[in-house]
C-alpha cells in the first residue's frame, strides 16, 4: 500500500509538471543585463503565474526569486520579470516556474553580469553576436513557391558560441499581408516567430537587445506614415526586453546601453522616415534623434561606439533603403564625426540579405566602419547589384550567416575582431579593427 501511494504521488507530480510545461509558449529569454539587475522575458499559452528562481554558480544554495507576475491575453501572455540584487562579475543560472511548478529545460538559462573593471583593472575581453532578417516560413500565409525562410539550425548553432550578448539588427520577424493591418495579426506573427524550437536555446544562453526595421515595424519598406505603428511599437515592447525606449524623444524604439568599455546606441530608422522621393530634404532619423545621437557620441568615452541601425549607413549607392538615399542626414552625421573627431564609430546594420564590412577613411588615423550582418534565416541575395566602394576586400558574404564581434586588448589599445559564420558555424571571413586615437 505504501509503495502504491508513493507511485500515485509521483504520477500526480509528473503529470502536473508536464501540464505546466505545456503552458510555456516561448522563452525564457535573457533580456538586458546590468551590474545589479537583469530582465527575463517569457510567454505562456494562457494566463498563468510566472516567476524565476535564480542563483549564482558559486553559491547554488543561495536562491532568490523574482516578483511573481501573471501573464494576460492583452499582451499575448508575455511578460518581463526582473532579477534583482545581482552582483557584478557573476554568472547565474535560472529556472522558470509556471503556477509554482519548476519547468525543466534541456538547455541552460544564464544571466551573466559584467565585471566591475573601472579603476581596478584592464577592460575585459568579451564577445557578442549580431545579425538581422529572421524569416520563419508558414505555408498558409507565405507566397507560393520555394520557402523564403530556412536553415533554422543556424539559431541553435549561434547558441553554441561563447558570447555575452546578441544584438538583433532589425527584421527580427516578418509581418505578412494578413498580419500588419490588425493587432491580432501583429501579435500572432511575433508569437509564431518567437516560438520556433531552434530559437529557444539561444534565448536563454545570452542577453538580447533589439532594434527594428521595416518588416517588424510594418509592411515592406514601411515609413513613418504607417497607420498601425502604435500597435507594432506596443508589440515590440512586449516581445523585447530592452533596457529603455525612446530615449532620444520623438521616436518609437531609440535606446542606449553600455557594456564593459563600449557604448551602444540603438536607432529607430522607421518612426520618422519620409519617402525616398523626398530624399533631398527627407529624413530617416529625424531632428531630435539625430541631435541626441551626435550629443551622445560627443559625450562618450567608450573605446568603441557602436550604432545599431536597420539599413546600411556607409554604402554610397542609392539603392534599396540605404541611408545614401537621404544624403542630407547622412552627410551631417559624417561631417560631425569628422569635425568633432569622434573616434572608433562602428555602425552595425542589416537589411540587405548579404553581409560585408565597409570602411570610410576620414584621415590617415580616423575611420568610420559599417558592419552589415544579414540574413540569418531569410533568403540570401546571391548577386550584389552594386559595388560598394568602401567594402573591405573579400568581406561580401552571400549566404545565410551571422556575425561575432570580439573585443580584447589593453585600455586605449583595444581591438575588435569581426568574424562571420555560416548556418553550419563555418567561419566565412574575419577582420580586425584596431582602436584609433588622435
Amino acid at each position: 500500500m505504501r509503495n502504491y501511494l508513493i507511485l500515485l504521488v509521483s504520477l500526480i507530480y509528473f503529470s502536473d509538471t508536464y501540464a505546466q510545461k505545456d503552458l510555456l509558449q516561448a522563452g525564457p529569454m535573457s533580456g538586458y543585463i546590468t551590474f545589479r539587475e537583469a530582465a527575463i522575458w517569457v510567454q505562456t499559452t494562457e494566463s498563468a503565474k510566472v516567476t524565476v528562481v535564480y542563483w549564482s554558480v558559486e553559491k547554488p544554495e543561495d536562491k532568490k526569486r523574482t516578483i511573481p507576475l501573471v501573464t494576460g491575453r492583452n499582451k499575448a501572455f508575455t511578460t518581463t520579470l526582473v532579477a534583482e540584487n545581482l552582483s557584478p562579475g557573476t554568472t547565474y543560472n535560472y529556472l522558470l516556474e509556471i503556477n509554482n511548478t519548476p519547468i525543466e529545460l534541456d538547455y541552460p538559462c544564464i544571466l551573466k553580469t559584467p565585471n566591475l573593471w573601472q579603476w581596478r583593472e584592464q577592460p575585459p575581453s568579451f564577445s557578442f553576436l549580431s545579425g538581422s532578417c529572421v524569416y520563419i516560413s508558414e505555408k498558409e500565409t507565405d507566397r507560393p513557391g520555394k520557402p523564403y525562410g530556412g536553415d533554422y539550425h543556424i539559431l541553435s548553432n549561434m547558441a553554441k558560441q561563447n558570447a555575452a550578448l546578441m544584438l538583433w539588427l532589425g527584421d527580427n520577424t516578418y509581418y505578412r499581408e494578413v498580419d500588419w493591418d490588425s493587432r491580432t495579426g501583429i501579435y500572432y506573427r511575433n508569437t509564431h516567430t518567437r516560438s520556433l524550437p531552434d530559437l529557444q536555446p539561444l534565448l536563454g544562453k545570452m542577453h538580447h537587445y533589439a532594434i527594428w526595421d521595416d518588416h517588424d515595424f510594418g509592411a515592406n519598406d514601411a515609413i513613418g506614415t504607417f497607420y498601425n505603428k502604435d500597435v507594432t511599437l506596443e508589440a515590440f515592447k512586449d516581445f523585447w526586453a530592452n533596457p529603455n525606449y525612446n530615449v532620444s524623444g520623438g521616436t518609437g524604439i531609440s535606446g542606449q546601453f553600455s557594456y564593459a568599455d563600449i557604448d551602444v546606441f540603438m536607432l529607430d530608422n522607421r518612426w520618422n522616415r519620409t519617402p525616398i522621393y523626398d530624399s533631398s530634404k527627407g529624413k530617416i532619423l529625424g531632428k531630435k534623434q539625430l541631435n541626441w545621437l551626435m550629443a551622445s557620441l560627443k559625450n562618450s568615452r567608450a573605446s568603441f561606439k557602436l550604432i545599431m541601425v536597420g539599413g546600411q549607413f556607409l554604402n554610397p549607392n542609392k539603392v534599396f533603403e540605404n541611408m545614401a538615399n537621404y544624403p542630407e542626414e547622412r552627410q551631417k552625421l559624417i561631417d560631425f564625426i569628422k569635425e568633432e573627431k569622434i573616434m572608433n564609430v562602428v555602425f552595425l546594420t542589416g537589411d540587405r540579405h548579404h553581409s560585408e564590412i565597409a570602411e570610410m577613411q576620414l584621415s590617415d588615423t580616423h575611420s568610420i566602419f559599417d558592419i552589415t550582418a544579414s540574413p540569418i534565416t531569410s533568403r540570401a541575395h546571391k548577386k550584389l547589384k552594386e559595388e560598394n566602394s568602401y567594402r573591405i576586400k573579400g568581406s561580401a558574404i552571400k549566404e545565410r550567416n551571422y556575425a561575432k564581434l570580439s573585443f580584447s586588448g589593453k585600455n586605449k589599445k583595444r581591438t575588435l575582431k569581426v568574424e562571420f559564420f555560416s548556418s553550419d558555424n563555418k567561419s566565412l571571413f574575419e577582420y580586425t579593427i584596431r582602436q584609433q586615437s588622435l
